[in-house]
């Protein structure tokens, strides 16, 4: 069977490293065709090469920071001037992820850092709603095209030195809802995908850098990965366009929820 994504235009946020740069490799399995960005644009250019050996029909990167409308917005014209380069039937964004987010620290809010708590704002919430505003305009209605929202277990539960990191997360699935209710009508389709415990660079980036760290979060324990998690972004994208995903929570067998993970001695 001829995939659902073939040909078509996905465009991925955040496709440097983690769950973009997977979803970039799985999209291009699919015989899709990718607009990548992110800030680490020599990450990306090896992100182009991977998905290009995996099947991807184009793949493009340009840098990106969802954090700064100015580059939100160059970012753009640059994908239009990609998209309108084609034929009528491959001239129009199909598929919106956006990925970009991040977590940074765990402190408890008595001693939280203002340039943690606005990091995080800004990449997750605020990043997502500056790229679904830029590329509503380009996806066709009644096409089966999808916004898919990468949030988190996290926005789903509370957990101590989350408080900023949970309510951003929170706001990616209450935004989706909103979303949701105002295409309604048009054929777009909006889905939140909530991944649990999975081992990218997320707590090498929250811990900044501490390596031994990053690694106790996961000891003993199987969890996701970039490529499973890959895997069920494709799978929402691919349902065919009378079918939407609202909301995916998806968890390593390891974890019942966030305090209740099976650790391996």
């Amino acid at each position: 069977m001829q995939s659902q994504l073939k040909d078509k235009w996905v465009l991925i946020t955040g496709a440097s490293s983690g769950f973009g740069a997977a979803a970039a490799k799985a999209f291009g399995a699919e015989g899709a065709r990718l607009l990548l960005g992110a800030r680490r644009l020599d990450r990306l250019e090896q992100v182009v090469r991977v998905a290009r050996e995996a099947g991807a029909r184009e793949a493009h990167c340009r840098a990106l920071d969802v954090c700064q409308t100015p580059s939100v917005e160059a970012f753009m014209a640059w994908a239009k001037e990609r998209l309108g380069t084609r034929n009528a039937d491959h001239g129009t964004l199909h598929v919106l992820v956006n990925n970009a987010g991040a977590a940074l620290g765990l402190d408890p809010v008595a001693e939280g850092k203002d340039a943690d708590w606005e990091g995080m704002f800004q990449t997750n919430v605020l990043g997502l709603l500056r790229m679904t505003r830029a590329a509503l305009p380009l996806l066709p209605h009644h096409a089966g095209s999808s916004i898919l929202n990468i949030g988190s277990i996290a926005g789903r539960e509370a957990y101590e030195g989350g408080s900023a990191y949970c309510a951003a997360k929170a706001a990616v699935l209450r935004i989706s809802r909103t979303l949701r209710l105002e295409l309604c009508g048009t054929g777009i389709r909006v889905s939140c995908i909530d991944p649990g415990m999975a081992e990218t660079e997320f707590s090498l980036v929250r811990f900044q850098g501490d390596v031994a760290r990053a690694k106790r979060v996961y000891a003993g324990t199987q969890p996701l990965t970039a490529e499973d998690v890959a895997e069920v972004i494709v799978w929402v994208a691919g349902r065919p366009p009378h079918v939407c995903v609202d909301e995916v929570l998806v968890k390593c067998t390891d974890q019942a929820a966030v305090h209740k993970v099976y650790r391996r001695k």
